[in-house]
């Protein structure tokens, strides 16, 4: 019996002289970084889609109405302000110009006519043939004809000028977005025969109504990787629109390099519209393994397990955000790193 005691009691010693090199083993961390997670302030992000546009788009209208004979533009082409992109004729303005230059025709002859008697009544004035009157009676009708002869100028004139405004011009220095209506078609007066882009490219934003006081001039805009060029993916809010349509308000923002050669293209981005408490850590303290997000919690006895965490983009590119999987006052570790 004796015996069975004394081996028992080896045993146990046995396994307790065992087990302690494993616990300080345990114990001690390999060289890296720890850091320990608390609540900090951040930029609140929104994510949401915007429209590559410019800041205005000119319309070149059609003047008058008649048939568009010619339309030397293109969707894509680039056009300076006051060129001549299409013309219109109304052949009604050319009968109108033939008969109003009659008119000079016919109105001068009378002109003539009364200058001729004028200036025989003015003879037989001198002479005391016809008083004073007679001469007064002709001066007015030689007045008249002569405003006769200055309307009828002025008709023709206007008329000319009106055919001169089928002249369709570009109204700005851009690129022609759109130029739908072929040569041959009818138009009427105001109706759009091209669009031009003017002013410099844009993003414009649509916000719901509640975030509108919390963007303001100057808020930070960050394109989604891939939209663009890395170099044209930083901007600013440079003008929030007055008015609220259908529960939203309209943001224009700038991004340095941003170009106008694909107006209306949609790209994802992000704007700041507020700030809020989160825990921040380094990207570097977080790994993903088949889709997963973990990190390397330090327990309190030492030991190192591996938590999968929520992730969510920061403000900050090299920072992520934890949604959920630890809480503050817990150390991370990032093996292989010191700090």
């Amino acid at each position: 019996m004796a015996w069975m005691i004394t081996g028992a009691a080896l045993t146990l010693a046995s396994c307790s002289g065992g087990s302690a090199p494993h616990d300080q083993q345990a114990a001690t961390l390999p060289p890296g970084e720890r850091l320990t997670v608390a609540l900090a302030d951040t930029a609140d992000i929104k994510t949401l889609g915007a429209e590559i546009t410019t800041r205005d788009q000119a319309q070149a209208l059609a003047r008058i109405a008649g048939t568009l004979t010619r339309v030397s533009v293109r969707a894509g082409d680039l056009v300076t302000k006051g060129q001549r992109i299409g013309s219109i004729v109304d052949s009604r303005l050319g009968y109108e110009t033939s008969a109003a230059g009659a008119q000079i025709a016919a109105a001068q002859a009378e002109a003539a006519r009364a200058h001729g008697d004028l200036a025989r009544v003015q003879d037989l004035y001198s002479h005391q043939v016809y008083a004073k009157a007679r001469l007064d009676q002709t001066v007015a009708i030689a007045r008249a004809a002569d405003a006769r002869v200055a309307a009828a100028r002025a008709q023709r004139n206007a008329s000319a000028s009106v055919a001169g405004q089928g002249a369709v011009l570009a109204p700005a220095t851009g690129r022609v977005l759109r130029a739908d209506l072929p040569a041959g078609s009818v138009v009427a007066p105001g109706m759009s025969i091209a669009t031009v882009t003017a002013g410099p490219p844009v993003l414009r934003l649509a916000l719901p109504e509640s975030l509108a006081d919390a963007v303001h001039v100057g808020t930070a805009v960050m394109v989604a990787k891939g939209d663009l060029p890395d170099a044209a993916r930083r901007g600013k809010v440079t003008q929030i629109y007055p008015a609220i349509a259908g529960g939203q308000v309209q943001v224009d923002a700038t991004v340095p390099g941003l170009t106008s050669d694909l107006v209306g293209r949609r790209v994802g981005v992000a704007i700041e519209v507020g700030h809020r408490r989160a825990l921040l850590v380094p990207r570097r303290f977080v790994s993903t393994r088949y889709g997963i997000d973990y990190v390397e919690l330090v327990t309190r006895d030492r030991r190192r397990s591996a938590v999968a965490v929520q992730t969510a983009p920061a403000a900050d590119p090299g920072t992520l955000e934890i949604l959920a999987g630890i809480a503050p006052g817990d150390t991370v570790f990032a093996p292989g790193r010191r700090k």
